[in-house]
């Protein structure tokens, strides 16, 4: 877990991926490496995820690729199989996060309250998604649920694009942030690799800069 958690934060942003069909796995992979941000998240919300991970992960070994929208332990089960290096989930589900645990499979479940953290870290967890980010009071919610709980750290996801992801990773409680602006499903549905690279290189400038 710690060993993820390191890379996570030296990746910064995790692009947060949909995948209708794993056959774009391949050049979306070379896309998101080429521009410098060698880390994804693919969501197990279609048919094409599996394949597509397990893609990624033996055309490019460098990347870090885990799986996102994971409710289930047969899902985190079948992520893992095929490479996935961390597992994601939008909320926190006692089953699946115990499941994960007990396989040792670094997990990071969503949370947006006071229960969920607390529940959170009576398993021991205090590297968390903040899930939906924007939604559920951005950069204000997360400071306030810091004061309680200053061990835990937040990987927020939902809402976070290009304008104000800089904001977010400069508050030290935010560990790295997911987004899907450099990802769009339509970007990859026509094939337009060239501008995710383009896009990836620019969200690398924005949190280096």
């Amino acid at each position: 877990m710690h060993q993820i958690t390191e890379q996570l934060k030296l990746a910064r942003i995790v692009p947060v991926v949909v995948l209708q069909d794993a056959a774009d796995a391949k050049p979306l992979a070379k896309a998101l490496c080429d521009g410098g941000l060698p880390c994804a998240e693919i969501t197990f919300r279609t048919e094409a995820a599996a394949e597509a991970i397990k893609i990624m992960t033996q055309e490019f070994p460098q990347m870090l690729v885990g799986a996102g929208t994971v409710l289930t332990p047969a899902h985190a089960d079948q992520a893992i199989k095929a490479g996935a290096k961390f597992i994601v989930s939008p909320g926190l589900n006692p089953t699946m996060v115990k499941h994960c645990i007990k396989k040792k499979y670094p997990v990071f479940p969503g949370v947006n309250n006071p229960t969920g953290i607390e529940t959170a870290l009576s398993m021991g967890l205090t590297m968390l998604k903040f899930f939906p980010a924007e939604a559920s009071g951005g950069l204000a919610m997360i400071k306030a649920l810091s004061a309680p709980y200053p061990q835990i750290r937040f990987m927020p996801t939902g809402g976070i694009n290009l304008e104000n992801v800089h904001t977010y990773l400069a508050c030290d409680r935010v560990f790295a942030c997911g987004g899907s602006w450099m990802v769009k499903e339509d970007l990859i549905k026509t094939g337009n690799f060239e501008e995710i690279q383009r896009l990836a290189e620019e969200a690398v400038r924005t949190v280096r800069a």
